[in-house]
């Protein structure tokens, strides 16, 4: 089938409010830009087990979704789906780095086969399936993410301890408050949408990104070194925002539904 173009989307603060309800206007902006030929997919730092939902609640037809900020792809199969490409590296490294300027911290390492193993119980995590084990054992195997959560270190905290500890050998992102999330080095989500798009053939100059966080920079700049577009949302911080070709109106107000209508 042909497409007129690729469209990832990331999922919080971009379809998604903090009550993790749905943006305003998504659904139907979602479905108008499929319905006219456009390949829609969901481009996340959640792992899979956090993001399935949000396929179904969109109503997505597409047979990709990019979880774990580029780790993890996920490849629909008949009535189900499958780990379709999965990026693994040894987290030992980086885990004993961390844990000397970092030993209160929360930690969590996702496996190849999706199953996570973390320290601490942390709300925020999807957890189903996961097991508590002690820092050592998360040492073991090779990972697809580490997740650090540190409540008592703000943004700029984490911005000095990555500089202290060089990270060398991994990508990372740091979210919202102390949220420090590492990729294996050179993997991003703009990584894992090249290979979806050169999948599909997609011309790399009918896609458009949209996102609202750091995580999202590398597929900011995937999208426009190929004469794409990526748009920020309204509530991105400066370094995002400075980083996209475009800006659209905050989460709350709908700004990804107003973006996804200029396709039209």
């Amino acid at each position: 089938m042909s497409r007129r173009g690729l469209v990832g989307l990331d999922i919080d603060g971009t379809i998604l409010l903090q009550d993790e309800t749905l943006s305003p206007g998504v659904v139907d902006a979602v479905a108008e830009v499929r319905e006219a030929g456009y390949e829609v997919m969901l481009a996340t730092g959640r792992s899979w087990s956090g993001t399935e939902r949000y396929v179904d609640a969109l109503e997505l037809t597409s047979d990709y979704v990019v979880c774990s900020n580029g780790a993890v792809t996920m490849r629909r199969v008949h009535d189900g789906w499958e780990r379709w490409h999965v990026e693994v590296f040894d987290p030992a490294p980086v885990l004993n780095l961390l844990r000397e300027s970092l030993p209160e911290a929360r930690y969590m390492v996702e496996l190849g086969s999706g199953q996570r193993l973390y320290t601490d119980v942390l709300d925020d995590w999807t957890l189903d399936g996961g097991r508590e084990v002690d820092f050592d054992e998360l040492m073991r195997h090779p990972v697809s993410r580490v997740v650090v959560v540190s409540p008592q270190h703000d943004e700029e905290d984490f911005q000095r301890i990555v500089a202290e500890v060089g990270l060398n050998e991994v990508s990372y992102a740091i979210g919202w408050t102390a949220w420090l999330d590492i990729a294996p080095k050179g993997v991003d989500k703009g990584t894992a949408l090249e290979r979806v798009r050169a999948k599909l053939d997609v011309p790399r100059e009918n896609v458009l990104v949209a996102g609202d966080g750091r995580n999202d920079l590398g597929m900011f700049s995937w999208a426009l070194s190929g004469g794409g577009r990526a748009v920020a949302m309204g509530q991105a911080v400066d370094e995002v925002r400075d980083a996209a070709g475009e800006h659209t109106g905050p989460v709350e107000d709908g700004g990804l539904g107003s973006a996804l209508r200029t396709l039209l």
